[in-house]
């Protein structure tokens, strides 16, 4: 690991690290975008696979015409092979969802016709067309609807906000990536004659970019640590206070504990990938110098 941090007398030659110049902060402000928009896309994507395993094995059976053949629906789909469970929804049940979404008109009942409805779950081995086909055939005018059906707008939607989140991540650490390779050469331009010197008295390429690339990580580490420190302040106000009943709408929790991992190995990683690029980005600007 020698060549990740110089000697302390070493240090003296390229100052820096902390907060003294723009990397940090620069740094800082990158890595409090890419962890929260992380736990952004981590989030969605949670909550896409929560509703889908939830939805996997629910479907329903609609009678527009009322619930006069109701019972015909619930026999036909109790007896069909592979069915767990058939529930009647009660109108009232229906209505009072309505209301959540549309006000209290909804559960005025008049004006809204409703169809009758049968809630039905399928064991995993189920053969769905098979015994949407028997219920349909049993119970003319009945419409056998996969909820997983119904959602897929919904999912398709969570699926490509979660995949925007990780193509901002990749965009952000890409950004970053350049401000580090501009510090870098920013930094061997500032200090020319001490690397001329230091070349006089023998000194490599390598040992030369063992220095700045201190500097670089030291910049990144400080303004990693920061930024990570930030977003984590951020997200816990947001979500801190909600996380209960987030979960419990959302049917699990938001974040898992390895997504918390990930998320708090963030910093370390630009950090590491700042100090990487630095060291490329140094040796190439010396070699071509040369």
């Amino acid at each position: 690991m020698n060549w990740l941090f110089a000697s302390a007398p070493d240090r003296r030659l390229i100052p820096g690290g902390g907060f003294r110049g723009a990397t940090p902060w620069v740094i800082m402000i990158m890595v409090f975008l890419i962890v929260t928009v992380s736990a952004a896309g981590l989030s969605l994507k949670n909550v896409a696979g929560i509703v889908s395993a939830g939805v996997s094995q629910r479907y329903s059976v609609q009678l527009a015409d009322g619930a006069a053949r109701l019972p015909a629906v619930v026999a036909a789909a109790r007896s069909a092979a592979g069915v767990a469970s058939a529930r009647p929804v009660p109108e009232t049940e229906m209505r009072a969802t309505l209301e959540r979404w549309l006000g209290p008109a909804a559960a005025a009942g008049g004006d809204l016709p409703l169809p009758a409805m049968v809630d039905v779950e399928l064991r995993p081995d189920a053969d769905p067309v098979a015994i949407g086909r028997r219920i349909e055939t049993a119970v003319p005018g009945a419409r056998f609807v996969a909820h997983a059906d119904s959602l897929r707008p919904l999912l398709s939607g969570l699926h490509a906000v979660a995949l925007l989140a990780a193509g901002l991540v990749l965009l952000v650490v890409l950004a970053s990536a350049a401000v580090v390779v501009l510090a870098a050469r920013s930094a061997l331009d500032t200090n020319r004659t001490t690397i001329e010197i230091l070349h006089g008295v023998g000194a490599t390429d390598r040992q030369v970019a063992g220095l700045f690339q201190r500097r670089i990580a030291l910049d990144a580490l400080a303004g990693g640590v920061a930024g990570g420190v930030a977003a984590a302040l951020v997200l816990f106000a947001i979500l801190g206070g909600a996380t209960g009943m987030v979960a419990e709408l959302a049917g699990g929790p938001l974040l898992h504990p390895s997504d918390l991992v990930a998320l708090a190995l963030l910093p370390l990683a630009v950090a590491l990938l700042a100090t990487l690029v630095a060291r490329a980005a140094v040796l190439a600007a010396l070699r071509a110098s040369l």
